[in-house]
């Protein structure tokens, strides 16, 4: 059986701390389908950071985009890099 990543049940405005950062990191999962692995979500009341490395440039803009779009989220601090090999 497939295993959802993100469901429209989960759209509750009214999350913050712990339970939104989880919210919006599935969401970036599922909506940029970018490699995640090396990126941080935290949530401060409806403000959320980003940090971490993504691989590109492009990239940073699209998990940015994606988090400021999920339901509950009043503010996005992207603190995210490109990782230099």
């Amino acid at each position: 059986m497939h295993n959802q990543i993100y469901v429209h049940q989960d759209d509750h405005s009214n999350l913050t701390g712990d339970d939104l950062a989880g919210k919006v990191l599935r969401y970036i999962r599922y909506a940029a389908l970018i490699d995640t692995s090396g990126l941080s979500v935290m949530a401060f009341g409806r403000t959320v950071v980003l940090s971490g490395h993504v691989s590109c440039k492009a990239e940073i803009g699209c998990i940015e985009e994606a988090a400021a779009s999920v339901i509950g989220v009043h503010l996005v601090e992207n603190r995210v890099e490109v990782l230099r090999l």
